[in-house]
């Protein structure tokens, strides 16, 4: 389905009101590769995300797509960051399945809405098959959202994106909402799909064992920089360099008490 879409982020810089949310952050995802971002609450991480698809405004820095193109559109160079076909490319599944997905319509007018803002035809057909991609028949497409449970809206989130046939899919804590069992069902499935049409993935998360358990390789973040990058095999045989990293192994070890104790006194990891 997809050409193969890596991302390139340089320097980037984020700021609110004079706060800075993300400092100079730079890092590469090869196409087809599954990435992770992990860090403390307020480390900046999904700001990161949010900057990226262009939903955070940047101060300073460049964010590109690399590799080829989308096939679907006979196109050879990766799609502009802020054009259109950037924003089909590049498709986003945001944390709360309760919040993300408007309330009053209807699953099949909530899968319908980006093919037509993006002028895409066969909307019935493309429908069914994303439903039919994440375990859902076409009885869901005639239901709210209060209908459903969370297992089951974030299912419909991962359709509304997937619809677009994008190449680079960023993951906010989609699954920090669920309970642990759909928690792994619905990482099952992500993995399923990467496979399946070549996607690239960009996951934030605080749970090292998500993020072992999706990605290959990964990126520490603390107040807005890089602390380190390294491998998934390296964060499951304890090698993290960073002594800031190893604190977050120690903290996230089962969710022990004790762990989380001598990670809440060690001092600057706050």
């Amino acid at each position: 389905m997809n050409g193969g879409i890596g991302l390139s982020v340089q320097n980037l810089r984020v700021e609110f009101d004079g706060f800075v949310a993300v400092d100079r952050l730079s890092f590469e995802v090869a196409p087809g590769a599954s990435f992770g971002i992990v860090g403390e609450s307020g480390s900046g991480k999904s700001t990161v995300l949010r900057a990226i698809c262009g939903l955070a405004r940047k101060a300073g820095g460049q964010v590109a797509l690399t590799g080829g193109g989308g096939e679907t559109d006979g196109e050879t160079d990766p799609p502009v960051p802020g054009s259109k076909l950037f924003r089909r490319r590049v498709q986003m599944v945001f944390q709360d399945p309760y919040g993300s997905l408007h309330p009053r319509q209807t699953v099949d007018r909530i899968l319908a809405e980006p093919l037509a803002i993006h002028g895409i035809g066969d909307a019935e057909a493309r429908i069914e098959r994303a439903l039919d991609e994440v375990g859902l028949g076409a009885t869901f497409r005639f239901r709210y959202p209060h209908q459903l449970s969370g297992g089951q809206r974030q299912r419909i989130a991962i359709a509304r994106a997937l619809i677009l046939e994008p190449q680079l899919l960023l993951l906010d804590e989609p699954t920090s909402a669920l309970d642990a069992s759909v928690q792994a069902e619905v990482l099952n499935l992500l993995e399923a799909l990467r496979q399946r049409h070549g996607l690239t993935f960009v996951m934030v998360s605080h749970d090292l064992a998500v993020i072992t358990h999706l990605c290959e390789q990964l990126m520490v973040m603390r107040r807005g920089q890089m602390v380190e990058r390294l491998s998934a095999h390296e964060l499951a045989a304890m090698q993290a360099r960073a002594g800031y990293t190893q604190d977050l192994m120690t903290a996230s070890a089962g969710f022990q008490r004790d762990a989380k104790d001598r990670f809440a006194a060690t001092p600057g990891s706050r």
